[in-house]
């Protein structure tokens, strides 16, 4: 114990270096979007969770569960504002908006609002610019029921607009968004690269990162797609506390037992079945059909993989060039400390304040 001390009071001088880290990618929250028509009724369904979301929207969510009228006014004007839908050129009227929390005490809140088109709609043009209310980097993942199967599309920072056929036939939901929605899921999300650098800080040669890589895109990649399928189902509750005490564990590991390299590919594989379990928060809810599923699941597992690559690609290097330094060449275990310092906070706070 004592020489752990020692050890970290060594490393203390080196951590203001770590402040300057370039942070790759914001945190989006993410709101799982439906449209269905029956008639000249659209019925437009949003669910996001209000802890993820800014103060301003997070109280008026809860205030209009708990049955505040006057935030529940406020939020339906906010959403009048953020969503129009136009059918064959003619915009829809919207009408009330019901309001509705989760019974799971897991903060999920429900809003619906139907909207009366002019008549049947052939082709529908959605717009969504929630920024006002959620944020400037807040996404839906929106999908569209018609009689010929669903599309899916991503709403946010790079598009705010999708348009879909109701009448014919459907035009495929493009891989691009799935691709593009888990790249910004692990580059937004600042748990799963702190693990990944905590995986990775002491590993230098090609095949030890290639071997740990591995092992972690194979076995999210399971976890993920059991989730989504419905055939695995682990509360929130118990997934985030994990990850963030996954983090602990593999950094502690790099200062206590820093030879351990020969068996990190077992522990990566242990640790990605639950960050699996976390990436599948942005699908699980969609309930797509079988096509849309697997187009889902493929893009989104790319375009995880692609952000994944990305930031290996520029962290691993620069930390071999500044370990180079004489004054930084304990960095991997700074880094490594101030990751174990993080993870730490956040599975106090997970257990303890979510």
């Amino acid at each position: 114990m004592r020489s752990l001390l020692r050890r970290v009071r060594r490393l203390l001088p080196a951590l203001p270096l770590l402040a300057v880290w370039p942070a790759l990618a914001h945190v989006s929250s993410t709101g799982l979007a439906t449209l269905s028509a029956d008639g000249e009724r659209l019925t437009y369904t949003l669910n996001v969770v209000a802890q993820e979301m800014p103060e301003m929207a997070r109280q008026m969510l809860g205030g209009a569960v708990d049955g505040n009228q006057p935030m529940a006014q406020a939020l339906a004007e906010a959403a009048r504002q953020a969503l129009s839908i136009e059918a064959d050129g003619a915009p829809c009227r919207p009408g009330r908006m019901r309001i509705q929390g989760s019974q799971a005490g897991d903060g999920k809140v429900r809003l619906e609002l139907i909207l009366t088109c002019r008549a049947a709609p052939r082709r529908v043009t959605i717009r969504e610019d929630w920024r006002a209310l959620f944020g400037e980097h807040y996404q839906s993942i929106l999908s569209v029921r018609t009689a010929q199967g669903s599309q899916e599309h991503v709403l946010g920072e790079g598009q705010r607009a999708a348009s879909v056929e109701f009448a014919g036939e459907a035009a495929p939901s493009g891989w691009s968004d799935f691709i593009r929605l888990g790249m910004e899921h692990i580059l937004g999300g600042i748990d799963h690269l702190l693990f990944l650098v905590a995986l990775l800080a002491n590993a230098r040669r090609f095949w030890t990162v290639a071997t740990i890589v591995t092992a972690f895109t194979l076995a999210h990649s399971i976890t993920l797609s059991l989730a989504v399928q419905g055939a695995v189902a682990v509360p929130s509750h118990i997934v985030e506390p994990l990850i963030a005490a996954s983090i602990v564990w593999v950094a502690a590991e790099n200062l206590i037992w820093p030879g351990t390299a020969w068996r990190r590919w077992l522990v990566s594989f242990i640790f990605g079945l639950v960050h699996g379990l976390g990436f599948a928060g942005a699908l699980a809810e969609l309930n797509l059909d079988s096509a849309a599923l697997v187009k889902a699941l493929v893009g989104f597992n790319v375009g995880v993989e692609l952000g994944q690559v990305a930031f290996i690609a520029v962290f691993l290097p620069l930390l071999a060039w500044a370990s180079r330094a004489p004054a930084l060449r304990r960095l991997p275990q700074a880094a490594s400390l101030a990751v174990a310092v993080m993870g730490a906070f956040w599975l106090v706070q997970r257990v303890f304040f979510e």
